[in-house]
């Protein structure tokens, strides 16, 4: 089959990745840049260290309102999918960019595969939660990640081409890890702030819940100020202007590095060093708790219920005190982790074999 993969953000690119290069093995899959990631570290430089191909459209759409955003995406993938006539079209997880292409594929009558189908946060404010319900009720095959994501589906009435194949971040952490530790063999690039291994936290922020709001971005970095260890955390380009306000207040640097954002490659081996993270990632929720590296979601909910189990993942509002609090005192059960959530490790060919044998 000809394939069209759309991309737009860095956990998709990590996913594409893994997936491409066993899918061109049996077909002609050409690879379309949103360009809702467009900045250099959180876009060129994962395609190049984890060597994706190059996508063929690159859309340029950057950043803008969900509107805006949405509709110049919906636009610009409608004109490439009519002129390339794909016999389908793969989309991943849950941004601006997967919905955009499930939506124009679907007005066009063209299967889609949904990688990372039927999670749910069951918060409908969240740009992320609209999305992936849209897409998983308009695709042909919905690969999920868990058997929580299949009764997901089931409930809302989604049981037609529905494959519990496991996660393909799981198979993404445990290819990468291995390149990362050849690839920085004497040590991480910030190695001289990190004195030795547990000895910081690392922390993302990057959720509009989070980040739109200045005094809920406050809250979490004067809890970040009063921890007992030092924070590193890269900064998403979204927010890089209002950390920059911020930092002009005496108590938001004493305990904070920040950083330009990091490779995948580095992201993992800062993740498995680190003493724990904080963080309102889904993508990095999955990643630590995958390194065994517990995880202080700041949230009041989780798509990744599994990762709650054992104490490894816990939710925590945005409270100065109560956020000091959960990162101090977390503890885990490390017999939770013996029970296989995401699969074993091979969810890339369990999804490239049932593509193998689809037929519209």
């Amino acid at each position: 089959m000809k394939i069209i993969t759309i991309l737009g953000a860095r956990p998709q690119f990590i996913k594409a990745a893994i997936v491409s290069k066993k899918l061109r093995q049996n077909h002609q899959e050409i690879i379309v840049h949103t360009g809702q990631h467009y900045d250099y570290q959180m876009s060129a430089l994962f395609f190049e260290e984890m060597q994706l191909p190059s996508p063929k459209y690159n859309l340029s759409v950057g950043s803008g309102t969900h509107g805006q955003q949405t509709g110049k995406m919906l636009e610009e993938i409608e004109q490439v999918l009519i002129n390339e006539c794909p016999q389908a079209v793969i989309v991943y997880g849950d941004t601006n960019s997967t919905m955009a292409g499930a939506l124009a594929a679907s007005k066009l009558n063209i299967p889609i595969f949904h990688i990372e189908a039927g999670l749910r946060s069951y918060n409908m404010r969240m740009p992320e939660e609209q999305n992936r319900r849209i897409t998983d009720h308009v695709s042909k095959l919905l690969f999920c990640p868990t058997v929580t994501a299949v009764a997901n589906l089931q409930l809302e009435g989604i049981s037609e081409g529905v494959y519990n194949v496991g996660d393909v971040m799981y198979d993404a952490v445990l290819h990468f890890l291995k390149l990362a530790k050849n690839k920085y063999i004497t040590g991480l690039p910030i190695q001289q702030i990190i004195s030795k291994s547990s000895a910081y936290y690392l922390a993302t922020i990057h959720r509009a819940e989070n980040t739109d709001n200045i005094e809920k971005l406050r809250e979490i970095l004067k809890a970040f100020s009063e921890l007992d260890k030092i924070v590193i955390m890269p900064v998403h380009p979204r927010i890089r202007g209002f950390i920059e306000n911020l930092r002009n207040e005496s108590d938001m640097n004493k305990n904070i590095i920040f950083i330009q954002p990091v490779g995948y490659l580095e992201m993992l081996l800062l993740i498995e060093n680190c003493s724990k993270v904080m963080t309102d990632s889904g993508g990095l929720q999955k990643e630590a708790y995958f390194l065994k590296t517990p995880c202080i979601t700041l949230r009041n909910e989780t798509e990744w219920t599994e990762t709650l189990a054992g104490g490894y993942n816990v939710l925590c509002p945005i409270e100065k005190e109560t956020i000091v609090n959960t990162v101090l005192n977390v503890k885990v059960d490390e017999q939770a982790h013996n029970i296989a959530y995401f699969g074993n490790g091979q969810a890339v060919d369990k999804i490239c074999n049932i593509i193998n044998g689809f037929e519209s």
